[in-house]
């Protein structure tokens, strides 16, 4: 079994920047695909980004040229950098893992932009 642990969610301004953490612990596959989703109150789940276990990434249309994903392989971390953040970043983020064998997700991190 796979379990996912966030960190990094918090209150920012628009304008400003946060980083997401996510920590795998349990039965890691090397092959797997962790990502980023968030979901703001009354919309579905979506994506943000994902990244492979060999660095391929991928974006919404929405956060490209602002946001960053990537990790490490050696502490089985994925993390997010979000920068010029906007309201409409407001949302619970939600780590993923995904392989062929299994999915996983994480209990969610609240991240709120406003002044």
């Amino acid at each position: 079994q796979v379990q996912l642990v966030e960190s990094g969610g918090g209150l920012v301004q628009p304008g400003g920047s946060l980083r997401l953490s996510c920590a795998a612990s349990g039965s890691i596959s090397s092959i797997n695909v962790m990502g980023w989703y968030r979901q703001a109150p009354g919309k579905q789940r979506g994506l943000v980004a994902t990244i492979t276990s060999l660095g391929g990434t991928n974006y919404a249309d929405s956060v490209k040229g602002r946001f960053t994903i990537s990790r490490d392989n050696a502490r089985n971390t994925v993390y997010l950098q979000m920068n010029s953040l906007i309201s409409e970043d407001t949302a619970v983020y939600y780590c993923n893992m995904k392989s062929p064998w299994y999915e996983a997700w994480g209990q969610g991190t609240q991240v709120t932009v406003s002044s």
